[in-house]
């Protein structure tokens, strides 16, 4: 029974960028995350153990980018893909944007995304 857990533009305001100015002030980011795992474990047993718990990975996620400062979203999002799949060893794939409004000024938005699966 493979399902998909997503967490949508989770709001994480961090250091990010290559710029001086980047480097002493946050500027929010935005992680969306989806992740395919077999469900029925969890729908068996109705326990969160046998799933991932979303609030929990949501903190884990947050101390992670705050705590690493990375220069590149390019690297923030491959570190959070790395993270989950071994944090959660039920994950069979995971897909990681990471949106950084304030890069471009001129554009809305501005993201990277990668896949990786076991």
């Amino acid at each position: 029974m493979l399902g998909t857990i997503e967490l949508e533009s989770l709001a994480i305001p961090c250091i990010v960028g290559i710029f001086p100015f980047e480097r002493i002030q946050e500027q929010p980011v935005f992680a969306s995350i989806a992740m395919d795992l077999d469900f029925a474990p969890a729908a068996a047993s109705e326990s969160v153990d046998d799933t991932v718990d979303y609030a929990a990975l949501a903190e884990s996620i947050h101390a992670l980018v705050r705590e690493a400062k990375f220069q590149l979203i390019e690297t923030m999002a491959e570190e959070i893909a790395k993270h989950i799949l071994s944090a959660h060893p039920q994950v069979e794939s995971v897909r990681v944007a990471v949106h950084k409004p304030q890069a471009v000024p001129q554009a809305k938005d501005t993201r990277v995304r990668v896949a990786r699966s076991r």
